[in-house]
């Protein structure tokens, strides 16, 4: 089923699109909903819809410069525009841009829907498109496409000079004059080694290149494509790359049963340097080898990754809460926090550190079992009674010793994250936990927080947290929206606010679609 994305500053209008159509009965889903453009490109960008309803008036953002915007990110994506405007004008900007359709208000239901099914139809056609197998079998075996990857070929393993090369791409009519240059490879595996499915996934990719005049694509092996990706400006070369490898995986994630892995590789500003940027791009790849059934998008920052999936802690613990996002200069404030804790019993300071020590021992524990590691392996000695005993002896051994333990558990749960990134994904739950009551929390604030573009940020954050930023956003609202229910007298309307929904009922429409319940039935269930 094709997945539906509703933009629209009145919430009149997104209830009644959300509420009157059965989408399951007429064969699409609904994804996800907001109040304006701005709000909007966050999350378009992370669910990455196939059609996208937008009022053609908003504020910040109107539906025109949405639309302008998603063709640029997302070119597969469908947009369907709404207006209360009967004129000329719009309809041709929008007619301009790549709207499938133009709507006036007031419509039906029934409208929609069969603007939806046109939308579909186009879907459809670029699916058979894509599937036509036999096309792309004959264009494989084309004298010039192997002229051309012959040439191509030459150029990334840098056996031709950057002049012959210029020239030669120049008699095959290959724009590759540019000033940066920046290789992407990708290494397709196919659901089963079916050859027919590499050569629907083959043709999916090929179909980027013929949509962005930027790079320029070619098949170096069976299963691996090279991308040379120019650029006019070295700030944006980062951006388009991850652009691209976005909508490398989306092709071939929501058309075939195949996976990949997109390699990009380092920057350069000559012709002569591209094979530098291919052999850093193969050299990433070989150190994250493609697993079974999973894509991926990597670049430098995964060269030490260790391949451990990232984490997830559970909120029960205070101190397992405490240091969920602890880094090592942290540590001080914990300890400081229970000496202060002991300061207040200032006739017994043996039996308070006994008391705080197992309590520390007992959270670390679980920390490590949350993470899939088992204590006894980790740190042993600290399950004794004689460690226990020694260490609460007098003050500075207690501090000595909680440190060293805390230390070491943080060192080892650093050494369940993959490289850089395992820095970078806990900042950003940190940065979510502080902020997912903002309504205007968004993918581009929080890829802000941590200094990543979004599209890396996007990338980065769903390849190692199993999910989407929304997804894991939503899921943390709706968490704390349980114990609310479960804690708290407070109305449904009001929880929605407190965990930054800006519309009760859309907050009651994602509470049921995770938990299968509405809020009221859900705290019927907990009394």
């Amino acid at each position: 089923m094709y997945s539906v994305f509703i933009v629209d500053d009145e919430i009149i209008v997104r209830d009644g699109i959300r509420n009157k159509i059965d989408w399951e009965k007429s064969g699409f889903t609904f994804c996800g909903e907001a109040g304006d453009g701005e709000i909007a490109l966050s999350m378009i960008q992370d669910l990455k819809p196939d059609i996208i309803i937008t009022d053609i008036k908003m504020p910040f953002m109107d539906g025109l410069e949405l639309s302008r915007m998603v063709k640029k990110l997302l070119p597969w994506t469908k947009i369907i525009i709404l207006s209360g405007h009967d004129e000329f004008e719009y309809a041709k900007k929008a007619i301009s841009i790549g709207i499938v359709d133009y709507i006036l208000k007031p419509f039906t239901s029934e409208e929609l829907l069969a603007s939806m099914n046109r939308a579909v139809e186009d879907l459809d056609k670029e699916k058979r498109r894509f599937s036509d197998i036999k096309k792309m079998e004959e264009s494989l075996k084309s004298a010039s496409l192997l002229a051309k990857e012959k040439l191509l070929t030459d150029i990334v393993l840098g056996v031709i000079t950057g002049v012959d090369a210029v020239r030669m791409a120049a008699d095959m009519k290959i724009d590759l004059i540019s000033r940066y240059y920046t290789v992407c490879v990708c290494e397709i595996q196919p659901a089963g080694g079916n050859s027919s499915k590499l050569i629907e996934a083959k043709s999916r990719l090929l179909s980027i290149a013929e949509n962005n005049p930027k790079p320029t694509v070619f098949f170096i092996s069976p299963e691996r494509a090279v991308f040379i990706l120019k650029n006019m400006q070295l700030e944006q070369a980062e951006e388009d790359s991850y652009k691209l490898a976005n909508a490398v995986e989306h092709e071939i994630s929501a058309g075939t049963d195949s996976f990949v892995v997109t390699s990009i590789g380092i920057t350069v500003d000559r012709i002569a340097k591209i094979n530098d940027s291919y052999n850093s791009a193969v050299q990433y790849l070989n150190q994250n080898r493609l697993v079974s059934g999973k894509n991926r998008i990597i670049n430098s920052s995964d060269c030490t990754e260790s391949g451990v999936a990232p984490y997830d802690l559970k909120e029960n613990d205070p101190l397992v809460e405490r240091i969920r996002y602890a880094d090592e200069g942290e540590i001080e404030q914990i300890v400081t926090h229970y000496l202060e804790c002991i300061d207040e019993v200032r006739d017994d300071f043996a039996s308070t550190a006994s008391y705080l020590l197992v309590d520390i021992i007992m959270s670390v524990s679980k920390l490590i079992e949350d993470l899939g590691g088992d204590v006894k392996e980790i740190a042993p000695e600290i399950l004794s009674r004689s460690f226990v005993t020694g260490a609460v002896s007098s003050k500075e051994i207690f501090t000595t010793e909680v440190k060293r333990i805390l230390l070491t558990v943080l060192a080892w749960r650093n050494s369940r994250t993959q490289g850089k990134y395992g820095t970078v994904i806990l900042r950003a739950k940190k940065y979510i936990e502080e902020n997912f009551a903002n309504p205007d929390i968004c993918l581009m604030s929080t890829a802000k927080a941590v200094n990543m573009s979004p599209n890396h940020f996007s990338s980065v954050f769903s390849q190692e947290c199993g999910m989407t930023y929304i997804e894991y956003l939503t899921n943390v609202r709706i968490e704390r929206a349980k114990k609310l229910l479960k804690n708290t007298t407070m109305r449904s309307s009001e929880i929605a606010y407190e965990i930054g929904f800006s519309d009760p009922h859309y907050f009651s429409f994602i509470f049921k679609k995770i938990t299968g319940c509405s809020p009221q039935e859900f705290r019927a269930k907990t009394k």
